[in-house]
Order: C-alpha cells, then structure tokens, then sequence
C-alpha cells in the first residue's frame, strides 16, 4: 500500500503491517491530478465565487455602516458575514473557523476569536477579517481589511504596499513549468522597498467542495511544483505590525493560459481572478500605485459592480489623478 508521506497516519501503516501488508511512503500520486480543475469545477468555483461574492459585499456595506457607531464587536462580526452567506440558500458550512481580528488583533495571523478575547471594533483602527464558505460547486476563500474611521499615513502606506503585491501576483504572466516559489517575490517587492516582509506563504492551492488548503502546489518560498492550468490558488501578501495592526488581501485565482508573445518559446499562463468582492480604497494611497496598477484595480472593481449589481455598493469609486488619466 502507497501510503502519502506528509498526511498519512502513522497508525494506519501499523494497521496494514499488522495484517501482513506492505506499506511504501512517498507523494501521493492523486494530489496533483486533483488540484488541476475539470471544466465542471471550474465553472462551479466562478458561480460560488459570484455567490459568495454578494454575501461578503453585503456585509462590508453592513459593517460599513454598523462599525463606527463603536457597538460591534469581532464575534458579531463573524456572526453577521455568515448570516449573509446562509441567506444565499446554498451554504453547506464555512471552509475554515472564520479569523476576524480588530486592531491589534489582526496582527496575530491564525487568531481566532473567542468570547474572552472578543474586542470591540472602534475607531481608528483596521478590520480584517478572513473567511470563506463551501458551496457544492465550490469552495471560497477571502480576507479584506478595511478602515473604521480614518486611518493613519502609515497604515495607507502598509496597505498600498500589500496591494502592490496582490495585484502583482494576479497580473502575472509565467511560462510553463513556472512553481510558486518563483513567483511569491512578486508579492513582496514593494515591501521589502521599505525594509518589511510578512512571514507566510503568498497563496496555498483550494479544492473543490473540498479542504479549503490543498496541495501540492502554493505561492511560497517552499513552493517548488509547477502550476499548471485548472489549478486554483490563493493570493494573500500582508503586513501584521505586532501590537498595533494587521493587513491581508486575499483572492483566489485561477490558472489560465495566457496571451501568447510572439517569439515565445514555451506556452504562457496567467491568472483569472475568482473572488468578486470589493477592496477598501480608503486605505488606498493613490500617489503609490502605477498606471497600470490603477488601471488593474479600477477593472476589477468594474467587474465586481458589473456582475454583482444590483445593488450598488459604497466601494465604486475609480483614481482620478492626471498620472492616471488611462484609467477606464
């Protein structure tokens, strides 16, 4: 019996050799396979990412409101966002306890609030807050960080810079044979510009209908596999400020082929982007991001309106600066 050698408990090889079988340990030769999406589920991860979508931007527009009255707190939150997510109709469970960290709170990566730890969210701080459901056509997995009241330079300065990121990872264009290893520096650039880093790997794989965290393939210094067409991952840089805030944007992306270069020697990939909510542009610096950064995010957020009106949401609003004047 093939046994996976990173999973596979110890005590089941036990079991088989007990009852006069042989165990070998090595990769477990359908974890590849699987993490490469059939045209079935891959339009089923885009219907549950339109889904999904609606149910967390109704609730950034609920805590929208709710958040600077200084009532509401972590779990009330968390509480909320999975209300939203089960009026859909379709919510089989959430794919992970869902980390929704206020302030101080938010630096700490896997946080997870309980009733002693559960912090009122007030002014002057940052939300962030990462969740994601499982829907029988797909699994979500999504972290936004938005301001109450008004932020500070710095945390518009550390937010940009994550964004930069992000929208590195997802304009990306890779040849065939390209692993995530190769790829995560692109999400750390602008912030290693300023002497900063985030301790985490860039993105993990997702499965469908099926654990929220899958490999073999991640965007992470670890990551040696080579991405390959159907395969579906996360983009999550940050910046976490130990005692003070935490920043995370998180999509998930699909891989794709990309446009081809004339001249190319090997075919191209990219990534679709799959998750359709907004980013908070409060938290934007404008002056930071280039034309063509502008440009990225002003589609995106065209695309999140454009599929999930009605109805509108506060987060419409486009860069309007004269460097940005190619902007849609």
């Amino acid at each position: 019996m093939r046994l996976d050698q990173a999973t596979a408990a110890d005590a089941l090889g036990r079991l088989v050799i007990n009852k006069g079988g042989k165990v070998t340990r090595g990769a477990d030769p359908i974890a590849l396979m699987k993490a490469v999406k059939n045209p079935v589920e891959i339009e089923g991860s885009r219907a549950a990412h339109r889904r999904d979508g609606a149910a967390v931007a109704r609730f950034l527009a609920w805590l929208d409101r709710e958040a600077p009255r200084g009532t509401l707190t972590e779990i009330a939150a968390v509480e909320a966002l999975e209300g939203f997510r089960h009026e859909t109709g379709l919510l089989k469970d959430v794919s992970f306890p869902t980390i929704s960290g206020a302030g101080p709170d938010g630096a700490i990566v896997h946080y997870r609030v309980t009733r002693k730890t559960d912090r009122r969210i007030e002014a002057g701080q940052l939300f962030l807050i990462d969740s994601g459901a499982q829907y029988e056509d797909g699994t979500t997995d999504i972290t936004r960080t938005v301001a109450v009241g008004e932020p500070s330079d710095e945390m518009r300065d550390r937010f940009t810079r994550v964004l930069k990121g992000h929208i590195a990872i997802a304009r990306a264009v890779f040849p065939e044979g390209t692993s995530g290893a190769q790829l995560d520096p692109l999400a750390r650039v602008s912030l290693w510009q300023a002497g900063l880093d985030f301790d985490h790997g860039t993105g993990h794989g997702v499965g469908s209908y099926l654990s929220v965290h899958e490999g073999p393939a991640r965007l992470s210094k670890l990551g040696t596999v080579a991405l390959k067409r159907g395969m579906i991952l996360s983009n999550e840089p940050g910046y976490y400020k130990t005692g003070a805030y935490g920043i995370r944007i998180e999509n998930l992306v699909l891989v794709t082929t990309a446009p081809q270069v004339a001249g190319a020697e090997k075919q191209l990939f990219g990534f679709e982007t799959l998750t359709l909510a907004p980013i908070d542009l409060r938290l934007v610096k404008r002056d930071m991001l280039t034309a063509e950064e502008a440009l990225w995010l002003n589609a995106y957020h065209a695309r999140v309106a454009e599929v999930l009106t009605p109805p509108k949401f506060f987060f419409m609003m486009k860069f309007t600066t004269p460097a940005m004047a190619s902007d849609p």
